[in-house]
């Protein structure tokens, strides 16, 4: 079992019980055929993530796996206050903020504040009239949201949906008094292992990376990964087994993340994701269209190396 913390939050902030290390999970999302997030199927998704991936954070709408971007303004609100409503206080939930404006930011921190999240994940953001953010207006945006929210800061770093934030721009940001936690997406192992050092081991703020560097993040010091299910259920065992000085099991865990999900992301990972849950148990529908899910012999595939390697592990998932 891992052992519950309480991290001293920076300046103003309550403090906070989180699993460490351990995984931030965002569930995904089902559609109805009307192209409504479907409530019913999310909670049955969200009770499995906390059985069986027992995360420290779960995130509400803020990942691009979640397909959020798809929805209006007030169905992203209601699949916030869904999301928030199935967790029901067994694990404390991170809501995504992430916009161009600091103010929509603003005021859907606001709206996780008043329902009971715990954090809030913010992207940094790309320069939507073009160009480069520079250091001094990532700091500005984040010090502009982070003066009007109680509630500590998941820093999402993604490049693509987001901005490319250098190295010395992420310490920087890591030092703001709002970010307590950071999501690193680059899978770049010499930028993650020096800001684990700079940033981590500084005492500045949390490290999370991805599934592909779970295992190398936990020996560098980090804190976890960010990752969705049913990837999610690997990751828990892997820092189980790394927890227990099984670096035996925990590394021929690891090794499934070398092929998957890569071998089937032309689909994208919502994609990927949702067959996998699917196959395995949890109905969680389709990708939001006009994207294709996995299909055809690729799906055969699939199905086949979850089969092989999600299977056996079944009764370690849920002890």
């Amino acid at each position: 079992m891992r052992d519950l913390i309480a991290l001293g939050l920076k300046t103003g902030m309550p403090e906070l019980d989180v699993r460490w290390p351990g995984i931030l999970v965002p569930p995904l999302t089902p559609f109805t055929t009307e192209l409504k997030v479907d409530n019913a199927a999310l909670k049955k998704g969200v009770d499995v993530v906390v059985e069986r991936s027992k995360p420290a954070f779960i995130i509400a709408a803020g990942v691009e796996a979640q397909e959020y971007q798809f929805l209006p303004f007030q169905e992203r609100l209601d699949l916030i206050r869904a999301t928030i409503d199935a967790v029901d206080g067994r694990i404390p939930v991170a809501v995504g903020i992430s916009h161009p404006s600091y103010k929509v930011a603003i005021e859907l921190a606001h709206f996780a504040e008043k329902h009971g999240a715990k954090a809030v994940q913010l992207l940094a953001p790309q320069k939507p009239t073009g160009g480069i953010p520079s250091t001094a207006e990532l700091v500005r945006y984040f010090e502009l949201v982070g003066s009007e929210t109680s509630l500590p800061i998941v820093l999402y770093l993604n490049a693509g949906p987001g901005a490319d934030v250098s190295i010395p721009a992420t310490v920087e940001l890591a030092k703001l008094e709002s970010i307590k936690f950071i999501k690193e997406s680059s899978r770049d192992l010499a930028r993650v292992s020096r800001l684990i050092t700079e940033i981590e081991h500084a005492g500045l703020a949390r490290y999370f990376t991805t599934m592909q560097m779970l295992l190398i993040t936990l020996q560098l010091g980090g804190s976890g990964g960010t990752l969705p299910p049913p990837a999610s259920e690997i990751a828990n065992l892997i820092i189980d087994a790394y927890e227990r000085g099984d670096l035996t099991l925990a590394t021929k865990l690891q090794q499934i993340f070398a092929t998957y999900p890569s071998r089937w992301m032309s689909y994208g990972l919502a994609a990927v994701m949702k067959a996998s849950a699917d196959y395995l148990g949890v109905p969680v529908g389709a990708p939001y269209p006009p994207y294709a899910p996995v299909h055809g012999a690729h799906l055969e595939e699939l199905h086949a190396f979850l089969s092989a390697h999600f299977a056996p592990l079944k009764g370690l998932v849920h002890a």
